[in-house]
């Protein structure tokens, strides 16, 4: 005899039935996916961005809007995983970039742009002296650990449950087999004191602390100001070196969270919208550690890259960074988040469900528990099936973000689309209220 609950057989059917739909309304995504998978391994080349049954296929964007190719319209939740910061086509990105084509690319040489590109990086994150430029916030963080382990000698490398660095250091549930082959130490995040208890026999093996300021990829999980602060205190009681990880949370403060919280790491990677919105990563730090790659010094690093200071980015980034999301706007972007956090959080309160909404400012997660959450472990406690379901009704209604339950807002989105938002979530949450378990809490 079964032992199912009800409410986990209504959901199976649930779910079918959504896929289902899903899978009648999208035929021309489907045939493009078939139609990719005859050349790339499962159709895909970006992990992330594929989704069961098969993943949509986005043919156009406009401001804060999508297209698919069968036609339908969504509303831009996603701004691609953080790095659309800017929504679609800006007006002033698209003109950085039509003047960096009319004056050449390609040219194997140093720019005009690069110079004033890295000093108002520096300018605007504290923790930042000099700079260096990488195309991937993957990139970015394999040259500070690599950089960390030469500059102190030391092999291990800490990281926390949960996190994400890029391709080459992902942390979320078994980790990854193509990770970057170094010694790593992987920690309980926001925990001081098993954090301490797994250093403690490592201490003087200890080349870097990589830590993302906030979980982005596994939930939108703050890290706490206490656990960072302790995690500054562990790195100069051990001579580590502190990197954050602020490729997703540099945009959630004028100077990221390291601002915001009064933390300074010796060193910062960054990558996705600080780029313009094109291919982008860098990493920088303290002057006496970025100058090892300083070209003049006999015994400095090697670093290269075709691409590091392309035109496109330069002149898109510049811009990007010092004329359209400015402090000003940053600020008021992350107020934005936070109040539309809040009303979705008060509308599942008050129908009593077993849901909430993490993040700080412009990033939000989706999480079906009320539990507190303060890692990943907590996170994956959530119901599986139900974000699943979540997930395939707001895209029905129009809503575009990632399968596992992330949003990031961009300055393109306005009042109406939070609203409408809100609405898509309020619909979820009063027709599928009876296959929570339990129903109402």
């Amino acid at each position: 005899m079964s032992t199912s609950h009800p409410a986990n057989i209504d959901l199976a059917a649930a779910l079918a039935e959504a896929q289902e739909q899903y899978r009648a309304r999208n035929p021309r995504s489907l045939a493009l996916h078939e139609e990719a998978c005859t050349a790339l391994p499962g159709g895909n080349t970006r992990s992330a961005i594929y989704a069961e049954p098969f993943p949509l296929t986005m043919v156009r964007g406009d401001g804060a809007h999508l297209w698919d190719a069968d036609g339908h319209e969504y509303v831009d939740f996603l701004s691609e995983f953080t790095a659309g910061i800017f929504g679609h086509s800006h007006p002033a990105i698209r003109r950085a970039l039509d003047a960096a084509l009319d004056g050449g690319w390609n040219m194997g040489a140093h720019g005009p742009a690069e110079a004033r590109f890295a000093k108002a990086i520096c300018d605007r994150f504290p923790s930042i002296d000099l700079v260096r430029f990488t195309n991937s916030g993957t990139e970015a963080n394999l040259m500070a650990v690599a950089a960390s382990r030469a500059i102190t000698g030391r092999d291990k490398v800490l990281v926390f449950k949960g996190g994400y660095h890029g391709g080459l250091f992902y942390f979320r549930g078994k980790g990854s087999a193509v990770n970057a082959p170094y010694d790593f130490l992987i920690a309980p995040y926001n925990d001081s004191l098993a954090t301490r208890a797994l250093v403690a026999s490592h201490a003087q093996d200890l080349a870097a602390i990589l830590i993302e300021p906030m979980l982005g990829g596994s939930g939108c999980i703050p890290a706490t100001r206490e656990f960072l602060a302790d995690l500054r205190q562990l790195a100069s009681e051990t001579g580590a070196i502190l990197i954050f990880d602020e490729v997703m949370t540099s945009r959630l403060a004028p100077g990221g969270l390291q601002e915001k919280h009064g933390i300074l790491p010796d060193m910062t990677t960054l990558g996705k919208y600080v780029g313009g919105g094109m291919s982008f990563g860098a990493f920088g730090g303290r002057e006496e550690l970025m100058e090892w790659f300083d070209p003049r010094r006999k015994d400095g690093f090697q670093h290269a890259g075709t691409f590091n200071n392309n035109v496109l980015t330069m002149n898109a980034g510049l811009v990007g960074l010092t004329e359209v999301y400015t402090p000003e706007r940053a600020r008021a972007l992350n107020e934005f988040g936070d109040g539309l956090r809040e009303r979705l959080n008060a509308a599942v309160r008050r129908r009593g469900l077993r849901m909430q909404f993490t993040g700080i400012g412009s990033m939000i997660g989706v999480h079906m528990t009320d539990r507190p959450l303060r890692s990943a472990a907590d996170a994956a406690k959530g119901h599986a099936g139900l974000l699943d379901l979540f997930y395939f009704d707001l895209v029905e209604r129009g809503i575009w973000f990632a399968k596992r339950g992330m949003m990031a807002l961009s300055i393109a989105l306005d009042e109406a689309d939070a609203d409408k938002l809100l609405t898509a979530v309020e619909d979820f949450a009063d027709t599928r209220a009876p296959l929570f378990e339990g129903g109402r809490r």
